[in-house]
């Protein structure tokens, strides 16, 4: 029996996730899309290995202070790769590949709180498939949530539409019911045009909305994301993928020669904008899983393009148990 939770990702930056072929000759480097709604997602590949490298330093971390405790000399944090003797001939290992031999010789041996390959698996040790093992946490893919557009008069308001909120109903157990799509949250004042009501203007067009005095949205604001019911619209599966490109972030970039100021290539990139709220499914084999240890969420950075201020997200965890109630490490 697999422990379900489940975790949001808000965006604090403009977050890239898709191929990176084409910057050479370029191309536009699209971000990964949901086949159904057009909107961007994290693949689950992408997560898993964002969580198992910040817990893979806390790991290194953990094996560098007790192996000093043990009186072991350890090189200088800024050397990646130590030579060592084996078999008469000297090679070279990654430095946490050196420490891990080292703990094994003196008999230390990590925690599982912070042990990567116990909760997201063995990786492939010396060419050998073998030695693989299955992770005992699986991540889905992140699909959108809510994503900000800009919409003059609001200046901005955050869109979704049915299928999204579906997906993020199983996810999360909600019990109410799918809001209709045009929906608006308590609140939002859009202009009022006679004969066509309550009215959105975006960049392509405009949208009518109907601001439902009985209609709740609170239960799809995710925790964590610090969204406000006034500023949240509802639109239809058939529209959302005209405003999610719309609402994507663009830089174009360029490298110059190294001898003159001269453009030798160029290449577009598109991202999630900033303040998006994107939602993925967890499921545990076993429970003890804690990532973020007490903390209720932290900054981690997914994607590519991070050196020039792409990928910062905050991350919430939600962990749940068959009846909803939070789990305990007892269980």
């Amino acid at each position: 029996m697999y422990h379900q939770g489940y975790g949001i990702i808000k965006t604090l930056a403009p977050l890239y996730v898709g191929a990176t072929a084409g910057e050479e000759t370029g191309n536009l480097n699209l971000i990964f899309r949901d086949k159904i709604t057009q909107t961007g997602i994290i693949p689950g590949s992408s997560i898993r290995g964002r969580f198992r490298a910040d817990m893979r330093l806390k790991r290194q971390d953990w094996l560098e202070l007790n192996l000093k405790a043990a009186k072991v000399e350890i090189p200088d944090a800024e050397v990646s790769e130590i030579e060592v003797e084996s078999k008469g001939t000297t090679q070279t290992i990654p430095r946490l590949v050196w420490l891990e031999q080292q703990a094994q010789r003196n008999n230390l041996t990590v925690p599982k709180a912070i042990n990567d390959n116990y909760w997201y698996g063995q990786t492939v040790q010396g060419g050998d498939d073998n030695s693989t093992t299955e992770a005992l946490v699986k991540f889905e893919y992140a699909s959108l949530l809510w994503l900000p557009v800009f919409c003059p008069g609001q200046p901005v308001v955050w869109v979704t539409c049915p299928w999204l909120l579906r997906r993020y109903q199983d996810i999360a157990k909600i019990d109410a019911d799918v809001p209709k799509p045009y929906t608006a949250g308590k609140g939002l004042k859009g202009r009022q045009i006679a004969g066509r009501g309550q009215v959105l203007f975006f960049n392509l067009g405009f949208v009518e909305v109907e601001e439902d005095e009985d209609e709740d949205l609170s239960p799809w604001i995710p925790p964590g994301s610090q969204l406000e019911q006034n500023k949240l619209v509802v639109l239809s599966d058939n529209d959302i993928a005209m405003v999610h490109d719309m609402a994507l972030y663009r830089q174009s970039r360029v490298k110059l020669l190294d001898e003159m100021k001269k453009v030798e290539n160029f290449f577009n990139v598109e991202a999630l904008p900033e303040a998006s709220v994107l939602v993925f499914p967890i499921a545990q084999k076993r429970t003890g899983w804690k990532p973020f240890q007490e903390k209720a969420s932290l900054e981690l950075y997914f994607g590519g393009l991070e050196s020039i201020g792409f990928g910062r997200c905050r991350v919430f965890i939600q962990y749940q148990t068959p009846d909803k109630k939070p789990m305990t490490n007892d269980q």
